[in-house]
């Protein structure tokens, strides 16, 4: 069974976890990063380095996507929440906090703060039915 999520719900399921995948068009080409993230609010905060394409793309505000999904084989359930929103680089006085709280796996050395303001947000939930065991 497919459920569509309210936003509140689609707010607390992204505090569960940490990688979410940003959607982004750079050079012509559609590009997907898995990526570290918080959720600060009703915006969520990210680490990228300076010389990547997450760091190209914001030199000017950037039209991205930004999906994180779980999913549960065993209890047979699974959710997903998509953001589009607006990416660019954190002002200055927020840099030290965002570093604070966005521990990227690809290194702490990930000093540029970026920050995506959401501007819709779904979310979708499937609880599969689990098995019958044969006789």
């Amino acid at each position: 069974m497919i459920r569509e999520l309210d936003q509140q719900q689609c707010y607390e399921l992204l505090t569960t976890t940490t990688v979410g995948r940003i959607g982004f068009e750079y050079d012509g080409r559609v590009h997907i990063h898995p990526v570290n993230y918080a959720l600060s609010g009703r915006d969520i905060l990210l680490r990228t380095s300076h010389e990547g394409l997450l760091a190209a793309v914001t030199t000017v505000p950037a039209a991205v996507a930004f999906e994180v999904d779980y999913h549960d084989p065993l209890g047979a359930n699974a959710w997903s929440v998509l953001m589009h929103g607006t990416l660019s680089r954190a002002p200055e006085e927020d840099a030290v906090g965002i570093a604070a709280r966005v521990h990227p796996w690809a290194g702490e050395d990930r000093d540029l703060a970026l920050l995506l303001r959401i501007e819709s947000m779904s979310g979708r939930s499937v609880q599969r039915e689990k098995p019958r065991p044969e006789i």
